[in-house]
């Protein structure tokens, strides 16, 4: 072992007589410790809230969805579905429609995005079918008979709503949905919207509040008949094998189908969200780096206190022919080794705080929608807070090491 190595070993440990280093260093490991602690925890958190909320979003909506640039309704998409579903990494695709009605209960109102879609092919894009609380999407094709004191009324058909709105209308499963759309038909006294009764054969529950209550859908038969396009529909949704793998099927799909239709992945579709999500994480590193800092102030402290300690030893050392480059070495050494420990007992404690934070900590399910806080800890960033605690901590030896490397050695032995 080399002589710099133990003799910053030693200049570590404190003398009987003198506490303050050894105390001073064990400052400077600790602070390093709870810094490497409470970004790993941190940045776990952030991350888990992260995937928690792109899994609900990929949940409720396609990995990448396909419409018409000049938002007309899409004809002959059965021949558009069978190309789509030929790219590779493509593991389903399927038509929808959309449009914005309103939803009219006994009581209540409210005004939702309905979507038709196909009930056989739907469960294998999203996961609205594994959402479900109550109820079936087969179900959706479903002709139900009218009430039995209303026998004149035509057979009602199948709308699932999410389990918000069921509760803002007061509905439940066999409860009827008045369904109204302001694309009626003009009558002597203008617009008359048009309305249709339907039979609610489903709840589901995605998570996401936004989605719960504002979210409704009826067969794709249907839709084309209530919204009158014909056998058309808006758009197409694909499902991938790998959700990272969207804009390289987006790509794909684009240069496939020409330049008529607007292909979008769902990181495009949700940008701001997660553009926000991504610099709020940036922003949260950046803080609580300054935790490193201050244990980097105790750092440059603890070394300018050794080298005032020990400067008759490093003039000794000097005069026995120690070069200045190697007495900087010992003081970066005995900062390494300070960021070192700390780093090393940090990554175990901050994964003991995840983890004591997923198992122990609860939320209220009716506020947040979760009843555990999410944690999800990647290797890159526990590499990374490693490398800015052992960075932060070298840099903080410069100073210290510097002025050890600078003493004379006749000014250090002028009075002894």
């Amino acid at each position: 072992m080399s002589y710099q190595v133990l003799i910053a070993l030693r200049y570590l440990r404190a003398k009987r007589r003198q506490r303050t280093v050894s105390l001073n260093t064990f400052i400077s490991i600790a602070g390093v410790t709870l810094g490497v602690a409470a970004l790993i925890a941190t940045l776990a958190v952030m991350s888990g809230f992260e995937e928690n909320l792109r899994e609900k979003i990929l949940g409720t909506n396609a990995h990448v969805v396909i419409v018409d640039r000049a938002q007309r309704p899409i004809r002959g998409y059965d021949e558009l579905v069978e190309t789509v579903s030929k790219l590779p990494h493509v593991v389903a695709a399927a038509p929808f429609i959309f449009n914005q009605v309103l939803l009219t209960a006994e009581s209540n109102v409210s005004g939702v995005v309905l979507r038709g879609i196909d009930p056989e092919t739907e469960g294998s894009v999203t996961d609205l079918e594994r959402n479900l609380i109550d109820g079936r999407l087969a179900d959706l094709a479903t002709a139900f008979p009218p009430p039995e004191d209303k026998p004149e009324l035509s057979p009602r058909f199948g709308i699932i709503i999410g389990k918000e709105l069921a509760l803002r209308l007061g509905v439940f499963i066999g409860d009827t949905l008045n369904v109204v759309s302001p694309q009626g038909t003009m009558g002597p006294f203008g617009m008359v919207p048009k309305l249709r009764p339907y039979q609610v054969v489903g709840i589901f529950d995605s998570g996401m509040y936004d989605y719960d209550s504002s979210f409704a859908y009826i067969s794709i038969e249907q839709a084309q008949d209530f919204f009158q396009i014909g056998p058309a529909v808006n758009g197409i949704e694909i499902k991938v094998d790998e959700i990272f793998r969207a804009e390289q099927v987006a790509a794909a799909a684009a240069a496939a189908l020409g330049g008529q239709y607007w292909v979008r992945d769902w990181r495009e579709m949700n940008r701001n969200l997660f553009s926000a999500l991504k610099l709020e994480k940036i922003i949260m590193f950046i803080i609580l780096i300054l935790i490193i800092l201050v244990a980097a102030f105790n750092i440059i402290g603890t070394l300018t206190m050794i080298v005032i300690e020990k400067s008759r030893e490093i003039a000794i050392l000097k005069a026995m022919g120690a070069t200045r480059r190697a007495v900087m070495g010992i003081f970066m050494l005995d900062g390494l080794i300070i960021g070192g420990v700390g780093m090393v007992i940090g990554i175990p404690l901050g994964y003991l705080v995840c983890w004591a934070i997923e198992t122990f900590y609860t939320l209220p399910a009716d506020v947040y929608y979760i009843s555990h806080i999410p944690v999800r800890i990647y290797p890159f960033d526990v590499a990374l807070v490693a490398g800015s605690a052992l960075l932060i901590t070298f840099l903080a030896t410069v100073y210290p090491s510097w002025q050890a490397g600078r003493l004379a050695p006749v000014e250090a032995l002028r009075y002894e």
